[in-house]
């Protein structure tokens, strides 16, 4: 597990599921197994925990308990699988949104701007679309759309119009394809902030990445018994805006709707006034955490 990262504000995420030891409880983004791990501490003999993650990586770290499943799976297939299982429905569920900084320190998955390799970013090694495949197909006015929405460049439209340039020339295969195709862009003194903008965006796309947080939300509110815990860590504002709506608002843009007596249609209530965000001493230890927002709600 040391090799994936320190998990971000571990003990707030534990307080805020509230665990009963003959819960069911999920983890939908296991990763190096950390959050999981100190949920099982919590659970005994009739506790349950489900673990979701879909990459191949993340395998080598599940838990040998009988009161331990994992699910190789994209969390957007919250429902199915819970139900697959017969585990619905559920006392609690927590999300990290974060990439782990093993992924990062992969230099072959090409997530990261510190190393050349090819451009994947594939979360699920066996899915078809990758990095290379958007920077060497799409069409500008989709670039120009993913960078824009992602990542929110500011010339996200010249961006666009360099790569396609860029690529009638040769193909942008790797990393320094891409850094070498865009150089000129890229605003001097922030080299690396622009740079983890373009990624972001890519990544994003490539994994459809916000699509399914919006599944995965929406499901969650079917899974979860009243009363349970939704907790969700978010590490980008556009993450941490689908779910700070959705907790107040039961969606994703626009207005709480209301019922015929003007009562608010919505399947949670925010149990945190606002985010809550990592102390200074953690930080200080874990550069992770200076980004990671906090936001948990309970089932109504």
């Amino acid at each position: 597990m040391s090799n994936y990262h320190v998990p971000v504000m571990l003990q707030e995420c534990i307080e805020a599921l509230n665990i009963k030891s003959n819960g069911t409880y999920v983890d939908v983004t296991f990763g190096g197994g950390g959050h999981s791990r100190e949920i099982m501490k919590h659970l005994g003999a009739d506790g349950r925990l489900l673990a979701f993650d879909q990459d191949a990586d993340a395998q080598r770290n599940k838990i040998a308990d009988d009161r331990f499943t994992f699910i190789d799976q994209n969390f957007r297939y919250l429902k199915n699988f819970c139900r697959l299982h017969n585990a619905v429905p559920v006392d609690g569920i927590l999300a990290d949104l974060g990439v782990s900084s093993f992924q990062f320190d992969q230099a072959e998955r090409g997530f990261s701007i510190r190393f050349d390799a090819e451009l994947d970013m594939r979360m699920n090694q066996s899915a078809e679309l990758s990095a290379k495949d958007i920077v060497n197909t799409y069409a500008e006015a989709d670039l120009h759309r993913i960078f824009g929405m992602y990542g929110e460049i500011q010339n996200s439209k010249t961006l666009a119009k360099t790569i396609v340039t860029a690529r009638l020339n040769a193909p942008i295969n790797t990393v320094a394809d891409l850094k070498s195709a865009i150089q000129n862009l890229i605003p001097r003194g922030k080299e690396n902030k622009y740079l983890a903008q373009v990624f972001q965006a890519l990544r994003i796309e490539v994994n459809q990445e916000l699509e399914a947080l919006k599944d995965f939300l929406t499901q969650s509110a079917e899974v979860l018994v009243p009363g349970g815990r939704l907790v969700v860590m978010s590490y980008h504002s556009l993450e941490d805006r689908l779910v700070k709506n959705f907790i107040a608002k039961g969606k994703f843009s626009g207005e709480v709707e209301k019922d015929f007596y003007g009562n608010d249609q919505k399947p949670f209530d925010a149990v945190s006034r606002g985010a809550i965000v990592a102390n200074d001493e953690e930080i200080q230890l874990n550069n992770r955490a200076r980004s990671a927002k906090l936001r948990i709600a309970v089932k109504k």
